[in-house]
């Protein structure tokens, strides 16, 4: 909970202080132009916040630990397994971390290649083989060395920019249409304008988020290519398999789309993930 009011309370600081630095600036929200560079600004902000504050994020949600000296024969090969991977990949050295929970998942995350994290959970190395468990931080080290992180959080900016951009254009129209025609048009009016932004801002942002999550499915086919070439195609393979029989993934809030192994939607389009069976055909039909 404190976390999240922290939070909050960040982004509130910083729209605050956006807002006066604008309005220094002369920006005007009601021009085509300054309402754009506001859309961007609010619409890019939050999710580079949420790259930037990624690893901690991650950390205290998940309660990982992250291995600063290896205590046990499994934390040192982790630890030089990641090393070697991360020198194939042409990337720095990612903190490597284990968070305690039954489910079969890891996930990477970071702002910068070369300060990445990449965390697996203790359900996946006791139920997984070692070579299973080699391929999963292939799969991990080639999201971070496809630069997946900071390319889903530029696309999620992009469509939430737009998203605000265009729900306050048309409501400013038709807001404008129904002051027109009302002996109370400024009250009306600014109703109109509240409830139009409301409904468009919800429905832009399904078509969003279909959008984004079309993405995360890409990233998954090329980061599962990455793990069979730093690992092995019949490794990988193996590791998909493995999670088809693991118990359902549980990483909270945004880190879903970061595990390797991102659960069950209602809506195929709004899956983060392919299912397991079309990624394991796409692996098994991969040049690699």
């Amino acid at each position: 909970m404190k976390r999240i009011v922290l939070f909050l309370a960040t982004n509130l600081a910083i729209m605050l202080v956006l807002s006066i630095f604008l309005s220094i600036l002369g920006v005007d929200s009601r021009s085509t132009s300054g309402l754009l560079i506001i859309a961007a600004i609010f619409g890019m902000g939050g999710s580079f916040i949420s790259l930037l504050l990624s690893k901690k994020m991650a950390l205290r949600s998940t309660n990982a630990e992250v291995i600063k000296q290896p205590r046990n024969e499994i934390e040192a090969w982790l630890l030089d397994t990641v090393a070697r991977q991360a020198q194939m990949a042409g990337i720095g050295m990612p903190e490597v971390a284990i968070y305690h929970s039954p489910e079969i998942n890891a996930f990477a995350t970071g702002a910068k290649k070369n300060e990445a994290l990449v965390a697996v959970s203790a359900g996946l190395l006791q139920n997984m083989k070692r070579d299973e468990v080699e391929a999963v931080l292939g799969h991990e080290v080639s999201h971070i060395a496809n630069g997946d992180m900071v390319t889903l959080t530029l696309i999620q900016g992009v469509v939430n920019t737009f998203v605000i951009f265009l729900a306050r254009m048309v409501a400013g129209v038709i807001s404008n249409v129904v002051a027109s025609n009302s002996d109370d048009g400024k009250g009306l009016g600014m109703i109109a304008y509240m409830g139009v932004v409301f409904v468009l801002e919800m429905c832009l942002g399904i078509v969003a988020s279909i959008i984004v999550a079309w993405f995360s499915r890409q990233r998954e086919y090329r980061a599962d290519v990455g793990g069979a070439v730093l690992a092995g195609r019949g490794k990988m393979v193996a590791a998909l398999q493995a999670l088809k029989h693991g118990p359902p993934a549980n990483l909270p809030g945004e880190l879903n789309a970061f595990g390797i192994n991102g659960g069950k939607s209602m809506a195929d389009l709004m899956m983060s993930h392919p299912p397991l069976e079309k990624r394991i055909a796409a692996l098994q039909a991969a040049q690699v």
